[in-house]
């Protein structure tokens, strides 16, 4: 038998609230996506303005970021034409994102979630990410 750690919803609240404060701070609304450890959507927000399409591609990098265990622009970095790895992103129904903005949520060493965003640049996603991930880590 498995013992997991997995996000809850306060948890969860926490990240959106990190991600959102960096969101408004650089003024790009963002669609953000909160995944447990099995890629599963445990929360997400659209801020006012967050784009349509990005409601779903937040939710991707979530998704990706979990169940990989890697964040989505590592695989940026390595799928291109000739690649060994080129092509994953058409994989799991093309779920597996490869644009930056997603990353796993670890703690004490484990992959506990993911979380994803949409709606800047992929650097602009990543740097609200990340800040999502600062503040769950300085006040869980």
């Amino acid at each position: 038998m498995l013992t997991l750690k997995r996000l809850d919803q306060a948890d969860a609240q926490l990240l959106i609230a990190g991600a959102r404060e960096k969101s408004k701070e650089i003024g790009v609304p963002m669609c953000i996506a909160i995944v447990d450890e099995s890629g599963n959507l445990v929360a997400f927000e659209r801020m006012d303005g967050g784009k349509t399409t990005s409601v779903i591609i937040a939710q991707d990098k979530a998704f990706t970021a979990a169940g990989a265990r890697k964040a989505t622009h590592e695989y940026n970095e390595v799928c291109k034409p000739g690649s060994l790895v080129f092509g994953i992103h058409t994989a799991i129904g093309g779920r597996l994102c490869v644009v930056g903005g997603g990353f796993p949520v670890t703690v004490d060493g484990e992959v506990v979630g993911g979380i994803g965003l949409s709606s800047g640049t992929p650097l602009q996603d990543m740097e609200c990410a990340q800040a999502g991930i600062d503040y769950f880590l300085a006040n869980r």
